[in-house]
């Protein structure tokens, strides 16, 4: 998956910002989160959705029964996935092996070859 520049930049700056200032730039959604935690849990708006506008990335949290520690869960895995954006993947080039370790492996494959051809078979005793 290719990055666009313009989207890795967005993501730079966002990640230089404090927590209110990035939250400022998302829009929140509070939602009602289903799952285990009971009848606290499926009846309050507890569960958060984080959408950075700008990289449009979008994280949720819904693993507690508290708004605010959901909140501060999505801005962490919001920062994450920011982070993933900004990284840049070293250019792969092709290689190929020297004459050197081709000669190598191919005496290590003789060797073996060779010590398992005087092990003999279990009948020529």
């Amino acid at each position: 998956m290719t990055i666009s520049p313009a989207r890795r930049q967005a993501a730079h700056e966002a990640l230089s910002l404090d927590d209110e200032a990035l939250l400022k730039t998302c829009e929140v959604d509070y939602f009602i989160a289903s799952g285990p935690g009971g009848q606290h849990r499926n009846t309050t708006a507890s569960g958060v959705r984080l959408t950075h506008g700008a990289t449009e990335l979008s994280v949720t949290a819904t693993e507690r029964r508290s708004q605010v520690q959901n909140k501060g869960v999505a801005l962490e895995r919001l920062r994450e996935g920011l982070r993933a954006l900004t990284f840049v993947p070293k250019v792969r080039r092709a290689t190929r092996p020297t004459a050197g370790s081709k000669r190598r492996r191919l005496e290590g494959k003789k060797r073996t070859s060779e010590k398992k051809s005087l092990r003999g078979s279990k009948g020529d005793w």
